[in-house]
């Protein structure tokens, strides 16, 4: 099981959420991680918290604390040396 998991807050019908996905998919192939994709719109607390930032990435390492990493679009070199 990878110690790496993103959660990227995300909303239906987003273009920049599913390209923020698709350029996050890319690392696959070098690196061992989860994506939990999470919507927005369905818990107020969220769209409160992340509306006018979506689509927000949030990496966590296993016994750590969530680190935004990224809203908009995916920023390669810190989700790079989040995985290292």
């Amino acid at each position: 099981m990878s110690s790496v998991h993103f959660i990227l807050y995300s909303r239906s019908y987003c273009h920049l959420c599913e390209d923020m996905l698709h350029a996050l998919e890319k690392f696959r192939p070098a690196y061992d991680f989860t994506v939990e994709i999470i919507d927005v719109d369905a818990d107020e607390a969220l769209v409160r918290r992340y509306d006018e930032l979506v689509p927000v990435l949030v990496g966590q390492r296993q016994g750590q604390p969530a680190v935004q990493l990224c809203h908009y679009f995916l920023d390669v070199a810190a989700v790079e040396k989040f995985l290292l």
